[in-house]
């Protein structure tokens, strides 16, 4: 690709996720299906990325394998300083838990718990003991200080959306993923759940990974990662809705 892309990611020095020479291929009875080739790829540790491309280009894999939710075919994917490849099922699940937080579309929450125990569940599953502070600094973080009393159905779908996001960051985690996390939100509802997640890594250091098709929503990423046929084909940095949506355009023709 020519004149809309670069292909030289901004200069880090720390790393929270490592793609190297990732593919991940699917056997179907028409035939195998390669939805990841060879991708290498850092993530900063501290940014805020968008993933973009077309449907079928490998985005959401590329976000399953990088969360250690899929295995590669081939490749090492490391996070956090951890070497998924090898790790057992019991392992991976432990640095999904402790290194990981994931935001997806679906709120995923349960409506008969308030917005402090939706937040507060993973670590009552996981046996772990849980500190109401850290419960409340999760919910001021996502700007919802004084409705952990709240129910998701006494919440707007924004304000749900928060709920999931303080859920995440309830455990520390390295690296929060989130798939299409505005896609069920309208435009001002969704801009609040961006803004957020850009002062997570503006003000606090989290490091997000996100899967988008919207050129808006990934106006708000420090950097976007274009894929097209399961390859990074382009990368851009700081750039605004309109670069971002002519570079989607240049992809689709």
């Amino acid at each position: 690709m020519t004149g809309t892309l670069s292909q030289t990611a901004a200069p880090e020095t720390t790393i929270a996720v490592a793609l190297d020479g990732v593919t991940r291929t699917y056997r179907s009875r028409a035939g195998d299906v390669h939805a990841l080739r060879g991708v290498t790829h850092a993530f900063p540790r501290g940014s805020f990325t968008a993933v973009m491309g077309p449907s079928g280009s490998g985005k959401s894999t590329l976000l399953q394998v990088a969360a250690g939710l899929d295995r590669p075919t081939r490749g090492e994917v490391t996070v956090a300083g951890v070497a998924l490849t090898g790790l057992g099922q019991t392992e991976l699940t432990r640095v999904r838990r402790d290194s990981m937080g994931f935001v997806f579309q679906a709120y995923n929450l349960l409506d008969a718990l308030t917005a402090y125990d939706n937040v507060a569940l993973p670590a009552r599953l996981a046996g772990r003991r849980v500190h109401r502070d850290a419960v409340i600094g999760a919910l001021d973080q996502v700007g919802l200080d004084g409705l952990a009393k709240r129910r998701p159905p006494e919440l707007s779908g924004g304000q749900q959306q928060r709920v999931a996001v303080a859920r995440a960051l309830h455990s520390r985690p390295d690296v929060l993923f989130a798939d299409e996390p505005t896609g069920a939100l309208d435009r001002g509802s969704g801009r609040q759940v961006l803004e957020l997640l850009r002062r997570l890594t503006d003000d606090h250091g989290q490091t997000v990974v996100m899967v988008t098709h919207d050129p808006l929503a990934a106006s708000f990423a420090h950097h976007v990662l274009f894929l097209a046929d399961g390859q990074v084909v382009g990368r851009l940095h700081q750039a605004d809705a309109s670069r971002i949506a002519a570079a989607m355009n240049e992809l689709e023709r």
